[in-house]
């Protein structure tokens, strides 16, 4: 008899173990919509950004510098800093945001 009680509580204690399991799986599309996607969109939109950029824009560094492109090159490009006009050679992976000199205008 004891037997028999045994064999019919374990299919429920087995289900009741296997949620444990499972959690960790179960956090991982969690994760992925709370950070690692919204990492993936700002990457994206940074790239799109840099892409578009072009001599004349106003451009400000991870450094904080802030300067008017004069030319672009591969992977660098010349910026004219003020207020001495001083030329600055600059990654492109450097520059953290751009303002057109259109939208500076409509201001």
């Amino acid at each position: 008899m004891t037997s028999l009680a045994l064999l019919a509580a374990a299919p429920a204690g087995g289900a009741a173990g296997s949620l444990p399991m499972l959690l960790p799986l179960l956090l991982i599309p969690v994760l992925y919509l709370a950070m690692i996607r919204p990492q993936q969109k700002r990457q994206k939109q940074w790239q799109e950004m840099l892409s578009t950029i072009k001599p004349g824009d106003r451009v400000t560094t991870a450094g904080g510098i802030r300067g008017i492109i004069l030319s672009i090159k591969d992977e660098t490009m010349i910026i004219r800093v003020a207020p001495d006009n001083i030329k600055l050679e600059v990654a492109k992976s450097a520059i953290a945001s751009v303002t057109t000199q259109d939208s500076d205008s409509a201001s």
